[in-house]
């Protein structure tokens, strides 16, 4: 495989492009993550809305909790299948690149 000349592809508009996409992509989920991580030591900590049984002696914090573990498993799951077409763009960029001769010398 020819040597690609990184410094050229990383300011090419396509590069650029895909960067932009995965950070539109990764911060929203980033942020979502993160909050719906900290709702649980915040509500338990300044509510008792949680401790409110759901069924039997199971309570809301116990679901919250679990749901922690669904939401992680999702997240990762969305991410992996969102990865494929950002690996296929930068495999894109790097052909046209090679095309282009963006080869180092």
């Amino acid at each position: 495989m020819p040597k690609v000349d990184y410094v050229k592809v990383a300011k090419s508009p396509q590069f650029k492009k895909l960067m932009q996409d995965r950070k539109r992509f990764i911060l929203p989920l980033t942020i979502f993550f993160f909050v719906f991580y900290f709702m649980l030591p915040i509500l338990t900590s300044y509510t008792t809305f949680l401790n409110t049984p759901v069924f039997g002696d199971i309570s809301w914090v116990w679901i919250f909790a679990f749901s922690q573990f669904v939401m992680t498993w999702v997240l990762c799951t969305i991410y992996v299948k969102k990865a494929s077409s950002f690996d296929e763009q930068a495999d894109q960029i790097i052909a046209d690149q090679i095309e282009k001769g963006g080869k180092a010398s």
